[in-house]
């Protein structure tokens, strides 16, 4: 029993994230460390709550819960942080009974179907009504 608490907590200690430089505190991985510059929150009260953060790399993040209509909180939020080459990315949310529907120009699209694929499309619906 005691060989199989150690393998156990031996195996917990190197799956555990190493993303933590010494007194825990989140760093690169180059060692430096990632300040938090601002922080805000509020709740949660119920399924409602709103929390934000922005770190000195550039990360920020904002989120905002309300009472949904089976008595989940609804979310709806944004975060953005910059890429490594230059620029930032972003994306917003909205995660509800409809589901998880982020937006964003870095999300892919599919290419917008042909005229001829359209039209197939539209038969096949026209005939679906006559059974």
């Amino acid at each position: 029993m005691q060989l199989a608490l150690l393998v156990c907590l031996v195996a917990a200690a190197t799956a555990a994230p190493q993303f933590f430089g010494r007194f825990g505190r989140p760093y690169y991985g180059d060692g430096r460390h990632i300040a938090i510059l601002s922080q805000s929150q509020e709740g949660p009260d119920g399924a409602r709550f709103r929390y934000g953060f922005q770190t000195e790399n550039g990360i920020n993040v904002e989120a905002r819960g309300t009472p949904g209509s089976k008595g989940q909180s609804n979310i709806d939020g944004s975060f953005s942080f910059p890429f490594p080459e230059g620029g930032i990315g972003s994306v917003s949310y909205v995660a509800d009974e409809n589901g998880y529907r982020p937006v964003s120009p870095l999300i892919p699209t599919p290419h917008p179907l042909p005229a001829h694929a359209i039209e197939q499309i539209r038969f096949a619906q026209s005939q679906g009504r006559f059974g």
